[in-house]
């Protein structure tokens, strides 16, 4: 089956972002792909780099105007897709909502961010409420899906409890870049850590793994603090953690290749974690700290 992942350009424009990434969607469902990820929130430029009441107005109810639009693209072109939407569930409680639509346009299913940050230019607290919906994998008419979003990605836990619930594949849309008063060597080592962490969960689990993240830098409101220049390198790996293609870190992009949803089985054959795992003495992974 033939995957992609849309990297893209925010402006602050919404408009132009939508179109940034319907565009992407046709270019990438006309050279066969039949799933497509989108980055984290998408329609907007990253707002949690300031806590300001402003951009609640930027929520909207799912389904809504965002769903509906992408849900006649998915119909038209008989793909699955996965955006990523800041939700409006009702006045004062919001969630940064991955959305899976399914070839026939219906809402699939949906995941509502699980960790949610709190870092110098990402102040998500501040607007999301964490997901209630829990790790559950979402079924579709091309497979089942482990959606997760950005942050969620940093915690094996969450790939393992997807895995364990039967996804198929891993999927992460993202949002996350460097400080551009950061030097050379930090901005390597941070980005080395975020493909490294997710290849492992590819591996850990011996599933298939889709990643997107946006480019481009995107100035604070803040004058006086730097912005984030969001590092691209959107990637797609197989169940070995073999980068099977990825982006650059500075230019719009659309990846497609092709993925064999078999090999999970000829992989968990050889490399048989789920076996051997000792869930006899997992128990205190449930407690914050061992003091």
């Amino acid at each position: 089956m033939k995957v992609a992942i849309v990297q893209q350009i925010c402006s602050q424009q919404q408009q132009e972002n939508l179109n940034h990434s319907i565009q992407g969607i046709r270019e990438a469902a006309s050279q066969g792909a039949k799933l497509i990820l989108l980055p984290e929130l998408h329609i907007a430029r990253y707002f949690c780099q300031v806590e300001d009441t402003r951009y609640f107005a930027l929520a909207e109810p799912i389904p809504g105007p965002s769903t509906a639009i992408f849900s006649a693209l998915a119909v038209e072109l008989k793909v699955v897709l996965v955006i990523s939407l800041f939700e409006r569930r009702t006045a004062g409680i919001y969630h940064n909502t991955a959305v899976v639509l399914d070839t026939d346009g219906r809402i699939a299913g949906r995941y509502r961010k699980m960790h949610i940050p709190d870092d110098p230019g990402f102040y998500e607290k501040f607007y999301f409420t964490p997901g209630d919906l829990g790790f559950t994998p979402i079924n579709t008419s091309i497979g089942c899906l482990g959606v997760l979003v950005c942050w969620d990605q940093w915690y094996p836990e969450a790939a393992r409890l997807m895995a364990l619930a039967g996804a198929e594949l891993l999927l992460y849309p993202s949002a996350i870049g460097w400080n551009p008063e950061d030097d050379a060597a930090e901005k390597y080592r941070q980005r080395e850590a975020w493909i490294t962490i997710q290849r492992a969960h590819a591996i850990a689990n011996g599933l298939p793994l889709l990643s997107s993240n946006r480019v481009g830098i995107e100035a604070n409101p803040n004058q006086h603090i730097p912005g984030i220049q969001f590092w691209g390198t959107s990637f797609i790996a197989g169940p070995q953690g073999e980068l099977l293609t990825i982006g650059s870190t500075d230019e719009p992009i659309v990846l497609v290749t092709e993925i064999d949803l078999q090999r999970t089985e000829k992989i968990r054959q050889i490399w048989p974690y789920f076996r051997d795992r000792r869930i006899d003495s997992y128990g205190k992974l449930s407690q914050r700290y061992l003091d």
